[in-house]
């Protein structure tokens, strides 16, 4: 049987509400992100992308965290984090200065279609964001490809990116 989760009128799979996005994305990303990277916001180390250097939000007493990560990596990699950050624009700025060239990026966000995500109903997060907006923020940084997915069963989407 399959359990929802009801919110504003809307039924949602059950599993959006129980954390660890980051199983769906895990799998595309391991044909995309191999070498020395970092999963920023990971949140729980069993949720972690293998082989990645955690890199929390914003919890300065960590080594790495979204503002302070090492240089010359292969791949970033973050879900469900970037929606969390005051400076979504700069990070991404920040994050692929971190990248060597060819290096990848690779985000995994909420799509706007699950209502509870949306700031106004969970304060958690500061940002509506969608691939379009994210992607043409990314070319505008130079960035030598840029590819997104649209929304999939956990009402998130991916946006992929070499520098």
């Amino acid at each position: 049987m399959t359990d929802f989760i009801e919110f504003a009128g809307e039924k949602y799979l059950a599993f959006q509400a129980e954390g660890n996005a980051s199983q769906f994305s895990i799998p595309f990303a391991k044909k995309l992100c191999k070498g020395v990277g970092v999963d920023i916001g990971f949140g729980k180390e069993s949720w972690k992308y293998p082989g990645a250097i955690g890199a929390d939000l914003l919890d300065t007493s960590n080594d790495y965290h979204a503002a302070n990560l090492p240089d010359e990596l292969d791949y970033v990699y973050s879900s469900h984090c970037l929606e969390h950050l005051p400076d979504w624009v700069g990070s991404l700025e920040y994050w692929l200065s971190c990248l060597k060239t060819g290096g990848s990026l690779f985000l995994y966000l909420p799509h706007r279609s699950q209502k509870y995500w949306r700031p106004w109903n969970n304060r958690k997060h500061l940002h509506v964001l969608d691939p379009e907006i994210v992607s043409d923020c990314l070319l505008s940084f130079g960035v030598s490809h840029v590819q997104y997915t649209g929304v999939d069963l956990n009402n998130s989407f991916i946006v992929y990116a070499i520098k």
